[in-house]
């Protein structure tokens, strides 16, 4: 059985359940990208709470390993398949607060602090596995549109000061930590820069978040991308305790270089126009 046939043979085990309104499949494997080491995906959507006595019952008929309604990111249920020993993850959404997510994005062109369009990304990406009533259907024709360029600059607006500006600005407190030799907090903030950062890349290019696995890869192919974007990255994610001290100047040197695309793009916020030097693009 191939990962696509077992999506599907789990796909239908879900869509006997009475509350279950769609599947979909989700991830690198709907989206073309996956490797040897890809899991399986899997969105089910309901109006309500899907009961977990039948969760369970699909889960151990068909795995190893189970673990049923973790509730760490939003409840999901995952499993090794006991033919074949494939990781498989399933999440469970609302109907209401899907639709809502999409809404607050598209029509009220609401930023969040990274990842702000994972969700619509998720959605214009997915594989219909099943869909009850079409409202599957029907959300992924809403979420087939146009990237709104006022969604665009609200991610910039309020992921940009973070990176520059700000008093608790990322390069700020990562400076701190590394004056503290606080390499716990080092990678902390490094985490959440990165996300701001890559939040606006994908703004700037009008392109969905495709969410956190390949994102070094993925944003290299975007048509606007700083000046070694992926090598000053690179350099700044593999410090070790020797050179942590350059860590700050890397930071700073990759905010330098995005300032100035966005510039140049006429995309940086209006209080950061002195950072809109001339710039280069991969």
């Amino acid at each position: 059985m191939t990962p696509d046939e077992r999506a599907a043979a789990i796909a239908a085990e879900y869509a006997a359940l009475p509350e279950v309104l769609a599947v979909a499949l989700g991830g690198s494997r709907a989206a073309g990208n996956e490797d040897a080491g890809s899991d399986i995906d899997l969105y089910v959507y309901s109006r309500g709470e899907v009961p977990v006595p039948p969760r369970r019952e699909i889960a151990e008929r068909r795995g190893e390993r189970v673990e049923v309604d973790n509730r760490w990111w939003g409840p999901g249920d995952e499993w090794l398949e006991r033919e074949g020993g494939l990781h498989v993850d399933v999440m469970f959404w609302r109907t209401a607060d899907v639709g809502a997510h999409l809404t607050a994005s598209l029509e009220r062109h609401e930023a969040r602090m990274g990842y702000t369009t994972t969700l619509w990304h998720t959605l214009r990406t997915c594989r219909v596995l099943f869909d009850r009533e079409g409202w599957l259907a029907d959300l992924g024709r809403r979420a087939d549109q146009p990237y709104p360029d006022e969604l665009a600059r609200a991610i910039i607006a309020l992921n940009f000061p973070p990176l520059r500006g700000a008093h608790g600005a990322y390069p700020n407190q990562i400076a701190q930590a590394v004056r503290r030799n606080d390499l716990v907090s080092v990678n902390h903030r490094l985490t959440e820069f990165l996300a701001s950062y890559l939040d606006i890349l994908f703004a700037l290019n009008r392109e969905t978040h495709p969410g956190e696995k390949r994102l070094l890869t993925l944003a290299a192919r975007l048509p606007l991308v700083p000046a070694n974007c992926t090598g000053q990255v690179e350099r700044v994610l593999s410090f070790t305790p020797v050179t942590l001290h350059e860590v700050p100047e890397g930071v700073e040197a990759i905010v330098d270089n995005l300032a100035r695309l966005l510039g140049e793009r006429g995309e940086l916020p209006a209080s950061h126009t002195a950072d809109a030097r001339p710039a280069s693009v991969d």
